[in-house]
């Protein structure tokens, strides 16, 4: 007899009231994989992710929850706590925000609002103190940790009585990112992913990207990120080649990777009016080339201009602003003429050739080859 969903959160439910918290995961996703519409599934897998500490993951899973299922305000109460434990504390507030509004005589919800403004506070306090600078490292990095979180684990096989490390497999789709003073570029090389395959969710430090492609294993990359973004600014494009993501630093400080390392104590704050990568122009001002167009063109505008030059351009401004019988006759009279006649009337010249007048004192001959 076929196992079947209910079974499968069944028995998930039990192994998490046990403790054992990863076979709850393990089983959940079992349920998913026959029902993945099912919004429930992904907030109790939430739970179970909290308990083993994989934060990024509960909040993948409380977003597609919500996603699902709008009103579901214990969906919002896991995102509020792993975005908790990930110091996400304005998308942690917000969370729990949103889950208030939906369950009022929740006071859990209270509680952990009060704990965020606590949280923000005692962040806001230390960003104002000076920090020490670090000399920046490389702006380019590729590949990360949480690829390998797609590549099955490392195996060892026994051979004359050692033990051979088996290299781990490559992830999926390759990564790298760059940066500006002002965002980070996420590049994932993905060619002919159709648009509705891909998912990306920003948190304040967290990046949560799925690609699900029907009929095969679904590719999660979700890094929790080196410095903070303002979720609302950030965007993604899908291109044929590429899935190309733009996350706008919350800060302008400098990344020395994509990912957050407890290992690094101190940042390098980037001076965003300097221009980055580009070569110093001759001017310590940074130059308006707007302005600077706007100022040629008054300039031109201006420009007084006396004999032929004056001829040529009060000629070029009636070509200009012409309409299109005028341009005919113009270019036919001129062209005809051999430059002796510049008529602006199509019917009068329209109909016939245009013979050549020579100035006073002169006459016209023909030219021989």
């Amino acid at each position: 007899m076929a196992t079947t969903v209910v079974d499968l959160e069944k028995s998930a439910k039990e192994a998490f009231i046990d403790d054992h918290f990863e076979l709850a995961v393990d089983l959940y996703s079992q349920a998913i994989d026959l029902n993945p519409n099912l919004p429930e599934l992904f907030a109790d897998r939430a739970q179970a992710n909290i308990k083993l500490s994989n934060f990024t993951e509960a909040v993948a899973d409380a977003n597609r929850a919500i996603e699902l299922e709008p009103s579901m305000a214990k969906a919002y109460l896991r995102k509020g706590t792993a975005c908790l434990k990930l110091e996400e504390y304005h998308t942690a507030k917000n969370a729990f925000q949103a889950g208030s509004a939906l369950a009022p005589g929740d006071s859990r919800f209270v509680n952990f609002i009060k704990e965020c403004d606590e949280r923000i506070a005692e962040e806001n306090a230390s960003l104002s103190k000076p920090s020490v600078e670090k000399p920046a490292e490389s702006t380019i990095c590729e590949g990360s940790n949480a690829d390998l979180k797609n590549a099955p684990a490392t195996t060892t096989t026994p051979v004359n009585g050692s033990v051979t490390a088996v290299p781990l497999a490559k992830p999926k789709f390759r990564h790298e990112f760059y940066q500006k003073p002002e965002e980070v570029v996420v590049t994932i090389f993905a060619k002919g992913i159709p648009a509705k395959s891909v998912a990306v969710d920003y948190g304040e430090q967290i990046l949560s990207v799925t690609i699900d492609i029907p009929g095969e294993e679904p590719y999660h990359f979700q890094p929790r990120l080196f410095g903070k973004v303002v979720p609302a600014k950030c965007r993604y494009d899908v291109l044929s080649t590429k899935i190309e993501i733009r996350l706008t630093k919350a800060e302008a400080v400098h990344w020395t990777s994509l990912e957050f390392t407890k290992d690094i104590a101190v940042v390098q704050k980037v001076n965003v009016s300097a221009p980055v990568q580009r070569p110093p122009y001759p001017s310590s001002k940074k130059i308006d080339w707007d302005k600077l167009e706007a100022q040629v063109k008054k300039e031109e505008k201006d420009e007084k201009l006396d004999g032929d030059a004056a001829l040529n351009k009060f000629f070029q401004d009636i070509y200009k602003d012409a309409d299109e019988d005028t341009r005919r006759a113009m270019q036919k009279s001129f062209v005809e003429s051999n430059g002796t006649v510049l008529s602006t009337n199509w019917k009068e010249v329209g109909t016939k050739k245009v013979e050549g007048s020579a100035p006073d004192g002169m006459e016209m001959r023909k030219w021989e080859y």
